[in-house]
């Protein structure tokens, strides 16, 4: 009988101390790595560490080729450490949920086409931060695939790309969701920001510059935010391809020059939001095809050659409380005079506008067609655009106001407003 009971009261006690483990887990390790530390090598840290420790890397030059991450760690660099790929590794694999990258240099990444080797690339995980590093001279600098609920944050990311061919994306996300990418700043790759098959994610207060291709990318991606961000100074804008339910906010898109540059490129695109944004000094401010049932409202368009460009393959889209300002041409199309659209423009500013206001309502009270036959004619012979101060296409213009004739009857304000909106 005292075998028994003391059977159960080793049970009892091996119990209790199991409950107490579970509930009181082992405290996270903190991990310093340098040369003056007792770990030199941040690869042997990783190796050595366990899910919730932090591994604090000291200041100085790493050069250790591939660094798989697979546990939920942090790793915070300590007067900017510096990891160099040496043109041939890709420097972190992030293969876990729950890791933090932070205050960290990656430079010199390698370079394949076939592996899309990246500073960082985050594979099917979840929850990870990137947050306060400096990318320079990267392929991809930083690449998610299969990810969630990812931060990137507060990044300097600087390339040397000199052809599309030779160069990757800066941050490019794969078949992601709810990735937040945020005050970052990005230029010199192929692509800024590339999105494919990306959804209910928020990219906020970036600024993406001198970038070959686009400043932003995104294509298959639906229901994403894109708000505050400028793209300036790009091969193009932003393009974005088959995709619905967008937001796009107060953005800017400045000084895309090109023979085929655009600030905004909206290729079958439905059902959704383009409000409060700024085109300035773009070759084409908006360049649509084949999408509809888009918003657009308190957009300014100004200084550009062609403020917007609309294909006739679109159709029940709102033009509503834009400003028109010293556009070359503001608006562009390829449709005709008796072409079938229910595309609305209305109470739009538009500087050409020659109507008056006899009610003094801010309205005009004759309706403004924004679309010139001089305009038709260079979207027919391009060439044709050295005539535009002429007094020649003056006359035609005036003309076909009088009687249209050529310009499609559909595009038409019945309700410019006479002043700016502020």
């Amino acid at each position: 009988m005292s075998e028994i009971i003391k059977y159960i009261l080793n049970l009892s006690l091996l119990t209790i101390f199991f409950l107490i483990i579970q509930n009181n887990p082992v405290e996270a390790k903190l991990i310093k790595v340098g040369q003056k530390e007792a770990i030199k090598s941040l690869k042997e840290a990783v190796k050595v560490s366990l899910d919730g420790d932090q591994i604090l890397l000291k200041e100085g030059t790493y050069k250790e080729g591939n660094i798989l991450i697979n546990k939920k760690i942090s790793i915070t660099g300590e007067n900017n450490p510096v990891l160099d790929g040496e043109y041939i590794h890709e420097i972190f694999t992030i293969k876990s949920d729950n890791v933090s990258i932070k205050n960290i240099t990656f430079k010199n990444s390698g370079i394949s086409n076939i592996k899309d080797l990246a500073a960082i690339k985050i594979y099917g995980s979840k929850n990870c931060l990137i947050e306060n590093n400096k990318l320079f001279d990267t392929f991809f600098a930083i690449y998610l695939s299969d990810s969630e609920k990812c931060f990137i944050k507060n990044n300097k990311i600087a390339g040397k790309a000199k052809t599309e061919s030779s160069s990757a994306n800066a941050i490019h996300i794969w078949k992601s969701n709810n990735i937040t990418i945020k005050n970052n700043d990005i230029s010199g790759h192929r692509d800024g920001i590339y999105f494919e098959f990306v959804k209910d994610s928020i990219i906020t207060n970036n600024i993406s510059t001198n970038n070959i291709r686009y400043g932003l990318h995104f294509m298959f991606s639906d229901g994403n935010d894109y708000i505050n961000n400028s793209f300036i100074k790009n091969g193009a804008g932003v393009a974005v391809m088959y995709t619905k339910n967008i937001k796009m906010l107060n953005n800017k898109f400045e000084n895309n020059w090109g023979s085929a540059s655009y600030g905004l490129l909206l290729k079958e695109i439905s059902k959704s939001e383009i409000k409060d944004n700024f085109f300035n000094k773009n070759t084409v401010g908006i360049y649509m095809e084949g999408s509809n049932r888009i918003d657009f409202r308190n957009n300014n368009l100004i200084n550009n050659g062609k403020a917007l460009r609309i294909a006739s393959s679109c159709d029940s889209n709102k033009f509503s409380y834009n400003n028109f300002i010293r556009n070359s041409f503001d608006i562009t199309t390829n449709a005709s005079n008796t072409s079938v659209t229910s595309n609305i423009f209305e109470k739009n500013y538009w500087d050409k506008y020659k109507g008056y206001d006899l009610n003094k309502d801010k309205i005009g009270d004759i309706p403004y067609r924004p679309v010139s036959i001089f305009s038709m004619i260079v979207e027919k012979i391009p060439h044709a655009i050295i005539l535009l101060r002429s007094l020649l296409v003056d006359i035609l213009d005036v003309s076909e106001k009088v009687i249209p004739v050529f310009i499609p009857k559909t595009i038409i304000d019945e309700k410019p407003l006479m002043v700016i909106r502020k």
